[in-house]
């Protein structure tokens, strides 16, 4: 726990008692000192046995160094949960000899008759009390209507929408926008007041008449915008598909893909590094490290991290940092942009996340551009779920794309594959596992992330969109 400063020190008053909840305490810097005490009692002699003589008492101290860490109990003692039952005469009686096994115990012990004994599946996250301040209602900007409460939603909305304006487009909507919202021109409009923002919506509608379809990974590697400017600049020109074969990508105005054969080329590849056991390797044995893990969930014994700074509208317009933030070392116009290997897949090269969206067209390989144009000239008819591609064209990248991969870890660490054996089809398959036995090692600092706050960009982009 002192290795860590994160973390908290908990006390077990039962420290036997699997059942008994701890206390925590925090950790505070302090300057203070050890000291070493004795104290000597030293006895006289008696002379005369009328009078008693008292023992004469000596302290010796010593400094035995400086103490810079302490840790202090402020909390409240949480419920025990004991395991125990009433009986007929309502005195309670201890379970412990009847569910705890503490040795090898034969199938009788498992077979017992027993009272219904049901610990709660979890404890309180907070161990001090605060008051709660109630807030007056919630003050909408004008033109805001309050949703009508159904039956099925009896909460309802709390605040109104972001306003950041975007088109959403599902794959079986008949019609595709053509412009923007009047609202997304006026709010980059408000926000675009520098020469550098002139510039990089340049660059972003270059980008769109060599390329219609784009995701934003993509753009956040060819165009060096900050992401706050970047979610304000898209909906100015684009719209988002949320279903089918180009789903969570930005698609240029009047550009309708599912009308164009040719734009087979720019749908999304759902692709996830897979990794097994019985194939030679564990996902901790995996290169590229999972960026979280149900099983590093450590509250409450951990201090939560400072929230990050939100960027306003006035952020916006003073260039975020360019001209306010007078130390800087770079410039923030060289520093939003993102590597390559984001959102393109090139042989002999990892991943940088265990999962990623790839659109076809970024997959520079030969062997998968060969899977991908099969059907070139022949195209009929435009799926959900393969689009204008032959059916399971995207089970076959995969399969192609993990033997790659697994070359790949084979030739970095080939003990892990010393007694694998391959399949009778000659085709080595690896099963996907989730990357919960990930270590406890913290994620370590990358150059690039390819979503604020979430592996999955779809899950993202909605959240920062709606």
């Amino acid at each position: 726990i002192y290795a860590d400063p994160a973390k908290r020190l908990e006390l077990y008053f039962r420290p036997k008692d699997p059942y008994c909840h701890p206390v925590c305490a925090n950790r505070f810097p302090t300057s203070t000192m050890l000291l070493k005490v004795k104290r000597r009692t030293k006895k006289k002699k008696q002379l005369d046995t009328e009078e008693q003589i008292q023992p004469e008492v000596q302290f010796e101290m010593e400094i035995l160094g400086t103490v810079t860490t302490v840790y202090k109990f402020q909390g409240m003692s949480d419920f025990q949960y004991l395991a125990m039952h009433s009986g007929p005469d309502g005195k309670p009686t201890s379970m412990y000899d009847k569910v705890l096994m503490l040795k090898p115990e034969k199938e009788e012990f498992f077979n017992r008759e027993l009272p219904l004994y049901i610990p709660p599946p979890i404890f309180s996250r907070l161990d001090t009390p605060g008051d709660y301040f109630y807030r007056p209602d919630t003050q909408h900007r004008e033109g805001y209507n309050t949703p009508q409460v159904s039956g099925e939603h009896l909460i309802g909305l709390s605040r109104a929408r972001r306003p950041h304006n975007a088109i959403f487009v599902n794959f079986d909507d008949e019609e595709i926008p053509a412009k923007p919202l009047d609202a997304a021109v006026q709010t980059w409009k408000k926000v675009c007041t520098n020469p550098v923002d002139k510039k990089v919506e340049e660059e972003l509608k270059k980008l769109f008449e060599v390329r219609p379809v784009w995701s934003r990974n993509a753009v956040k590697a060819n165009i060096s915008v900050h992401p706050d400017k970047l979610k304000l600049l898209l909906p100015y020109l684009a719209y988002y598909m949320l279903t089918g074969p180009w789903r969570s990508l930005w698609v240029r105005f009047g550009y309708d893909p599912r009308k164009h054969p040719e734009a087979k080329i720019y749908q999304v590849l759902d692709f996830r590094i897979r990794c097994g056991m019985k194939y030679g390797y564990a996902s901790s044995d995996m290169p590229v490290k999972a960026k979280r893990s149900t099983y590093n969930y450590s509250l409450p014994i951990t201090i939560k991290k400072p929230a990050s700074h939100t960027v306003s509208v006035h952020d916006l317009k003073q260039g975020l940092g360019t001209s306010s933030a007078s130390g800087a070392k770079k410039p923030a116009c060289s520093s939003y942009k993102l590597k390559e290997s984001i959102y393109i897949f090139q042989e002999g090269a990892l991943p940088p996340y265990r999962q990623m969206f790839y659109q076809l067209c970024d997959l520079n390989v030969e062997s998968l551009q060969k899977i991908i144009h099969r059907n070139d000239g022949a195209e009929s008819e435009c799926t959900e779920r393969d689009g204008w591609c032959l059916q399971k064209t995207s089970d076959d990248l995969r399969d192609t794309m993990s033997l790659m991969i697994k070359q790949i870890i084979r030739s970095t660490r080939p003990a892990l594959f010393s007694n694998t054996t391959s399949s009778e089809d000659g085709k080595e398959q690896l099963a996907y596992e989730s990357g919960e036995d990930e270590d406890d090692e913290e994620e370590e600092e990358e150059d690039f992330k390819p979503s604020d706050g979430s592996d999955n960009e779809m899950e993202t982009e909605i959240l920062d969109y709606v």
